[in-house]
């Protein structure tokens, strides 16, 4: 079976999209990863499958890099918003259900970016910020262990991310981890996401719970920070509840980058789309 995909980015944190609304495809962890991989595939951090889903304009499926299907993507779901809008199924306001539950995206005056979008997705309320002598746990759709640090810049992301990855506070899922550099209302927040199992150029729901964490730390923020990653820029506004934070949006660009096609049939070797555990 010959299959379509797209691959689009979010601030460097780059997708492998399937419109599977009628193709009814499912591919096994092994397939998936192997897609995903730089050297051998499409190469990607991740991988979602667009598919119906009643009451919706779409549902979001995402797999993480290894193959496995994962929590919730901040950055791919404004790029599976950015999708549906290019395909036509959805207008410049689009419900869609991810793992998570609902979700909004807004496309910011889609016509005069080209390829390029500005997708506001209002993400899941996060769960209280968990406070421990080397960092503050929180999950935004994913779960995130946010590092405050000075001169994110020098941080060994990979040594350092990968020992909190699997810390025993954490099991048996892990965590992503974030480095972020607080400087009033603006981050640096650099992320190692597990599933990928290396820093990614940007995470959205890292950077919704870097802007979290900073939010708790600082009572007197305006309800708005600035992000910046190593693959662009990014912000998160929120409103402040007496029990936390709600009405939190993830803003930022998604940018369609090319497509293709593949055969299933060469992919048979890999897997044989059987579950897997």
């Amino acid at each position: 079976m010959k299959i379509d995909f797209f691959k689009y980015h979010g601030a460097g944190n780059d997708f492998i999209i399937i419109d599977n609304r009628f193709t009814g495809w499912i591919p096994g962890q092994k397939t998936v990863a192997r897609l995903c991989d730089r050297h051998l595939g499409i190469g990607a951090d991740g991988f979602m499958l667009l598919s119906e889903q009643r009451g919706y304009d779409f549902g979001m499926t995402y797999f993480n890099s290894d193959g496995r299907e994962s929590t919730l993507c901040g950055n791919g779901g404004r790029c599976i918003a950015a999708f549906a809008h290019f395909i036509k199924i959805a207008g410049d306001c689009i419900r869609f259900h991810a793992i998570d539950g609902e979700h909004i995206a807004v496309l910011q005056s889609p016509s005069e970016y080209g390829p390029e979008v500005q997708v506001h997705l209002r993400m899941s309320d996060p769960s209280p910020v968990v406070s421990y002598s080397d960092g503050f746990f929180t999950d935004t759709g994913s779960p995130h262990f946010v590092v405050p640090v000075l001169g994110v810049s020098d941080i060994k992301v990979f040594d350092a991310g990968q020992s909190l990855r699997n810390d025993p506070r954490f099991l048996p899922g892990g965590t992503n981890v974030d480095f972020a550099e607080i400087r009033n209302d603006h981050l640096f927040v650099r992320t190692y996401e597990r599933g990928v199992e290396n820093e990614t150029l940007s995470c959205g729901t890292g950077v919704t719970a870097s802007a979290i964490v900073a939010a708790t730390l600082n009572p007197l923020n305006s309800g708005r920070y600035r992000v910046t990653t190593l693959g662009g820029e990014l912000s998160v506004r929120f409103s402040r509840t007496d029990s936390g934070f709600s009405e939190v949006w993830l803003e930022g660009p998604a940018r369609f980058v090319f497509t293709g096609s593949f055969e299933t049939e060469h992919l048979e070797e890999f897997d044989t789309h059987a579950p897997e555990t």
